[in-house]
């Protein structure tokens, strides 16, 4: 009889050892993936973030590009490529890619030797997305392709996702997104995002440079399991620096645990590169995440 050598590693990595779908498995490679973002989905901001949440603000173009690596134990790697052009009185139109996949997977019999060739098991989606501001009012919708291949088996379907962020004032920001949406209720292959951020404090840190200090909240559920819930904060250092951090209490599939992520984010002129990792997986190591944004004048 064939198994899967990497089977013990999917399971320390928290992923069902019975997959219920493709859609599922594929979800999976994504929220490897998502353990980099140092603050709630439904509140990422930038052409890439389209991925997380199609409401996007800015009423210029955008052209993003994010590398995610996770350790060598796992051997997964992936991108997430995203450009917005915006289109008078019809708000910001664009496309989005992002692809994630698990290398190495190799058939064993009853020795640890492989045995053939690799075992592809690749996620990858490709859209269109919108988003126009209204007001303090923003809102978004995506429509989405989505085709995921673990062995021989392979699953192809399409998602409508929607977000809205609402701003209270100079001081809050209240927000939600879904990702993968395809029916009302649970499903391991979607997620739902609500997300607010609070500016706690904001004055001068030295000399002239001014900074503020922002706290986050978010919850996730539409899958199966509990909610996980989201404690973040961010300090922004003048206009091209800001720093976050996010503290997660993950439910997913009834097994609780808390992760950590941190991120950097500097602008410089009409670029900004990111910086994002998460705190380790299972004592296996950590996942980087480096992006890259353009705004197109």
């Amino acid at each position: 009889m064939r198994t899967f050598g990497p089977l013990p590693l999917l399971i320390a990595l928290g992923l069902p050892p019975v997959l219920e779908s493709q859609q599922s498995a594929g979800s999976e490679l994504w929220r490897l993936a998502a353990v980099t973002m140092p603050m709630p989905p439904s509140l990422t901001t930038g052409a890439a973030a389209a991925f997380w949440t199609p409401v996007q603000e800015g009423d210029h173009g955008q052209i993003g590009l994010d590398l995610l690596q996770t350790p060598e134990a796992v051997g997964a790697t992936g991108l997430i490529g995203a450009v917005r052009v915006p289109f008078r009185h019809l708000g910001t139109f664009g496309v989005v890619y992002a692809r994630m996949g698990l290398g190495d997977l190799v058939r064993t019999t009853d020795s640890p030797d492989p045995e053939g060739a690799s075992i592809p098991f690749y996620t990858q989606s490709g859209g269109f997305t919108w988003s126009d501001a209204y007001g303090s009012t923003g809102v978004g919708a995506t429509l989405t392709y989505h085709d995921t291949r673990f062995d021989g088996t392979r699953a192809e379907r399409w998602s409508i996702d929607v977000g809205a962020t609402q701003q209270i004032g100079d001081r809050a920001r209240v927000a939600i997104a879904t990702r993968g949406l395809s029916r009302i209720g649970s499903d391991p292959a979607q997620d739902v995002n609500l997300g607010a951020e609070y500016r706690v404090w904001r004055g001068i840190l030295w000399g002239t440079t001014t900074g503020r200090v922002l706290a986050r909240y978010g919850v996730t559920f539409g899958h199966p399991g509990g909610v996980d819930h989201e404690f973040g904060a961010g300090l922004d250092i003048g206009t091209p620096v800001s720093l976050d951090v996010v503290l997660t209490r993950e439910a997913t599939y009834g097994n609780s645990a808390w992760r950590g992520a941190a991120g950097l984010r500097v602008r410089v002129g009409r670029y900004r590169v990111s910086f994002a990792r998460d705190g380790g997986i299972s004592d296996l190591g950590s996942t980087f995440r480096v992006g890259l944004e353009a705004n197109l004048r």
